[in-house]
């Protein structure tokens, strides 16, 4: 009896907390703020994930002189300088110096999975000092660069990774009537064959993927790929919206977001807003090789997300964004119509 009045109590109180307290805080921001800090942990981890990603991007600045995304995020700032109409004569002052440091710690770390980043990365800043005009500061960065690039024995040879001029004649000549046909041909499939996905096909794939646009080209986004039956069969369940297909897919890909590569909260979005631009691309790109998939959502439930954290060894700046599912398409099974909002409900002009 008192364990019944005990339920009935919780379940009243969590009725209120979830469905009529929000009525009222949501009208000012400390309100809402007291809300989640009070009554609900539904933003703790995404919290805690970005203060711990902000904490290891200024640890790598200070600490190691060598944060691969700031040093990203710098060269792709000065190309935007480099292409700029006209061309501002001194540019990057106030960046020039922490972009240096990193590259010259970068070179020293001699990490060559990341080569054709680090030519990126050496062509770019020879072509700043060589652009713009120089000046005290400019003068000292240079020499410490010049020093630096001194440490790569030559590896880094024609320069050619800077902006460029796109030649006309050299567009692709896939019509919209082809890129709206394959758009209309990808659709979530749950069905597919008892039949192995080729791993240099995935590698296509992300390939592809890795060309969307990136906010500063950071790309904070990595593929998680299984495709041993044993762990596909484990992982697939971990997510919801899985029920009922599970066992027919093939590989599953887990897409994990990385926060470590943002010095602020304000960047905390783009994991899921530069993995989903390239995770479109990805898809498009499986279905031209004879591949099909099927997005997952990734819900942010405590216990989910604590068997994702342990089953990838995630760091805690780490936050998974959503799965897919591949497979070769079984076309004995259907796939949903869904029908899409029309183009009057999704776009307006000025």
């Amino acid at each position: 009896m008192i364990k019944k009045i005990k339920n009935k109590i919780s379940n009243k109180y969590r009725e209120f907390v979830d469905t009529v307290l929000p009525g009222y805080c949501y009208k000012s921001r400390f309100l809402s703020s007291l809300y989640y800090f009070a009554f609900s942990s539904a933003f703790r981890r995404e919290c805690r994930a970005v203060l711990a990603g902000k904490v290891k991007h200024l640890e790598d600045i200070k600490v190691q002189k060598a944060n691969f995304y700031l040093l990203v995020r710098n060269t792709h700032r000065i190309e935007k300088g480099l292409l700029m109409r006209p061309m501002k004569k001194v540019f990057a002052m106030d960046y020039i110096s922490e972009t240096v440091d990193s590259y010259s710690g970068f070179v020293k770390n001699g990490d060559i999975s990341h080569a054709k980043q680090l030519k990126w990365f050496t062509d770019v800043l020879s072509t700043y000092f060589d652009t713009v005009a120089p000046s005290g500061m400019i003068a000292i960065e240079k020499e410490k660069f010049l020093k630096s690039k001194k440490l790569l024995n030559g590896e880094i040879r024609e320069v050619s990774s800077i902006p460029y001029l796109r030649e006309e004649n050299k567009m692709t000549s896939i019509s919209y009537e082809q890129f709206f046909a394959l758009n209309r041909q990808r659709r979530s499939v749950r069905w597919f064959k008892n039949q192995p996905v080729e791993r240099d096909k995935i590698d296509k794939a992300i390939l592809v993927a890795l060309q969307a646009p990136s906010a500063c080209n950071r790309q904070p986004f990595e593929y998680r790929v299984f495709d041993d039956p044993e762990l596909v069969k484990k992982v697939v369940d971990f997510p919801m919206g899985t029920k009922g297909y599970a066992h027919s897919i093939q590989t599953f890909i887990v897409v994990v977001g990385n926060l470590d590569a943002y010095f602020s909260e304000r960047d905390r979005h783009l994991i899921y807003v530069d993995a989903s631009l390239a995770n479109m691309a990805l898809m498009l790109a499986l279905e031209t090789l004879g591949l099909s998939s099927c997005p997952i959502n990734w819900p942010d439930i405590e216990s989910r997300e604590i068997m994702m954290e342990n089953f990838l060894s995630l760091s805690t700046h780490q936050r998974p964004i959503m799965c897919i599912g591949v497979g070769y398409p079984d076309f004995t099974g259907k796939v949903a119509f869904s029908e899409k909002r029309n183009l009057n409900q999704t776009r307006k002009f000025n």
